[in-house]
């Protein structure tokens, strides 16, 4: 067999590099597929800018603590891999905790606690164990970035949902008129769930259908 194709200049390593990066948003979203992280999906969504700020911070811590465990993975010992793998993720937290604080202080006193509680989001120590400890760094980043970036899309979702009802705005900016009458309960602790298990119906829905066309396309390409 040819080794042709399996160096650094092939294309089979960019490919698994864009997979990795994209996997995140859609196929393995942590929301909507894995169902990871759901105690920020719920206590902070219930405006978009929230969804964003929170998607953001975790997406950082993310990506770094990826980048500095796949770097170190064959200098950690295993007997005390998931100690420092929270110890890296909480470095990172203290690093997005006081940034947001000091560039958007309403922001971070509305998300409260929640941001150093990223330490606990079993999404970051799982991608930490599962994958950056196991691969090389561009392949752990790609795939810390498209997590974020799919942990943050499902944030902002929510989060606007939830304004849009519950406010009449998205983004602080007014959507309706005076005699638009807002569904209070949208952007209190019920209409999280309520909102988050209909995002979570639709994109089951919207899976199952595409699985089922592509499987039409394949029995009558047969």
């Amino acid at each position: 067999m040819s080794a042709a194709g399996t160096g650094p200049g092939s294309g089979r390593e960019p490919s698994q590099l864009y997979a990795e990066l994209i996997k995140g948003v859609w196929k393995e979203n942590p929301i909507f597929v894995q169902v990871l992280g759901m105690c920020p999906a719920l206590a902070v969504t219930n405006t978009a800018l929230n969804g964003v700020a929170m998607g953001t911070a975790t997406l950082f811590v993310l990506a770094c603590s990826s980048l500095l465990i796949s770097l170190l993975r064959n200098l950690i010992p295993k007997q005390v891999r998931i100690s420092t793998f929270i110890i890296v993720i909480a470095t990172f937290v203290t690093v997005a905790d006081f940034t947001l604080q000091a560039v958007a202080p309403a922001v971070h006193r509305e998300l409260g606690a929640f941001i150093s509680l990223i330490v606990v989001n079993c999404l970051i120590l799982g991608r930490q164990e599962a994958f950056a400890s196991k691969h090389p760094v561009h392949l752990a980043v790609a795939d810390a970035i498209g997590m974020g970036a799919g942990f943050t899309l499902a944030l902002t979702s929510l989060g606007s949902l939830r304004e849009i009802l519950g406010k009449g705005s998205l983004f602080g900016f007014p959507l309706f008129g005076d005699s638009f009458q807002p569904w209070v309960i949208m952007i209190l602790p019920p209409g999280g769930f309520l909102m988050l298990g209909m995002m979570l119906l639709a994109f089951a829905w919207f899976k199952e259908k595409r699985q089922k066309a592509l499987l039409r396309l394949d029995e009558e390409a047969a």
